[in-house]
């Protein structure tokens, strides 16, 4: 396991842009307040949504795809930087209007509506690639 203590630098909260993108809006926030590390929750709904799930033995993601609207009952994720870019490592957990759930690694969605808590970090994190499991991961 590794490990490290985490000074916080700021607790923001923001409302997503109805019809943005859901990722890149969590991206454009850790940008606004210049933050190279973060942790953040999330909900709201979206109009679609790209999942993608890794397979373990293939080291591959595999996208499925929903076109339809959803709500976002849970989201969790975190800010890194990725080959010098801010990245939000993003999972969320999607619902249709049966009840019936939808998770994984949420690539992309259009924003229909969304709130997120993001808490910021002083030192950033930052991806590497990870030959065991063939995914950049930080520390």
């Amino acid at each position: 396991m590794n490990y490290r203590a985490v000074e916080s630098t700021g607790e923001y909260v923001a409302r997503l842009e109805t019809g943005a993108d859901w990722r890149e809006e969590l991206e454009a926030l850790a940008t606004a307040v210049e933050a190279d590390a973060a942790w953040f929750s999330a909900l709201g709904a979206v109009q679609d949504a790209e999942v993608w799930f890794y397979d373990q033995e293939t080291l591959e993601y595999e996208p499925v795809t929903f076109d339809e609207p959803l709500e976002v009952a849970s989201c969790v994720g975190n800010v890194s930087l990725l080959d010098g870019e801010r990245f939000a490592h993003t999972h969320a957990v999607l619902s249709r209007r049966d009840g019936t759930s939808l998770a994984g690694h949420l690539n992309a969605a259009t924003v229909f509506a969304g709130e997120v808590y993001m808490r910021t970090f002083e030192e950033s994190l930052e991806r590497a690639h990870d030959e065991t499991t063939d995914l950049d991961l930080w520390l």
